[in-house]
């Protein structure tokens, strides 16, 4: 058997990965609902699949001076029917919100990084349970479970800035 030597100091083992400046304290249901407008008669009278409008909003706020937040993702999926030939107006086949939250902690990280942090990361990082949800309550509501695609939060934080920005610009030009 033959001894190996190394000459790499170990203290590159010792110290670790640096810490990550978010800690995950919990994550909840904090709104669920689900309705079918138009009750039984939509199971009887429904002929094509349904178009499915998804609308998803990430909003958070501080609840406490020690870098605890409240991350809240929204999500709210309309079904429709399909345009009809007698031009009689669509009806809704079915309505689901979900605003499901995480309570995080943020380690000290750079002020230009909360945002991001808060709107973007964590929301990703809870995305797929509330994805879970939806698919759920779709399919437990007697529908073909919702699946939702994927979400890009960096455009919808940028969009949302955008807006805000936009909004901040038109108060100013009113004052």
């Amino acid at each position: 058997m033959s001894e190996t030597v190394n000459d790499v100091p170990d203290s590159h083992f010792e110290e670790g990965p640096p810490p990550l400046p978010l800690t995950l304290n919990a994550q909840f249901t904090k709104d669920l609902s689900f309705e079918v407008p138009h009750g039984a008669t939509i199971f009887a009278t429904l002929e094509e699949a349904p178009q499915i409008a998804v609308a998803i909003d990430a909003d958070a706020n501080r609840l406490s001076d020690e870098g605890i937040y409240e991350v809240s993702l929204t999500i709210k999926v309309e079904a429709t029917e399909a345009p009809r030939e007698d031009k009689q107006p669509s009806r809704t086949v079915f309505v689901t919100e979900l605003v499901y939250c995480a309570v995080v902690s943020l380690n000290n990280p750079p002020d230009e990084l909360i945002e991001p942090i808060l709107l973007v990361e964590v929301p990703r990082l809870i995305f797929p349970y509330a994805r879970n949800i939806i698919g759920d309550v779709t399919r437990d509501g007697g529908f073909p479970p919702v699946v939702l695609q994927p979400i890009d939060f960096v455009s919808l934080w940028q969009n949302k800035q955008a807006q805000q920005a936009a909004q901040t610009q038109t108060e100013v030009g009113h004052a």
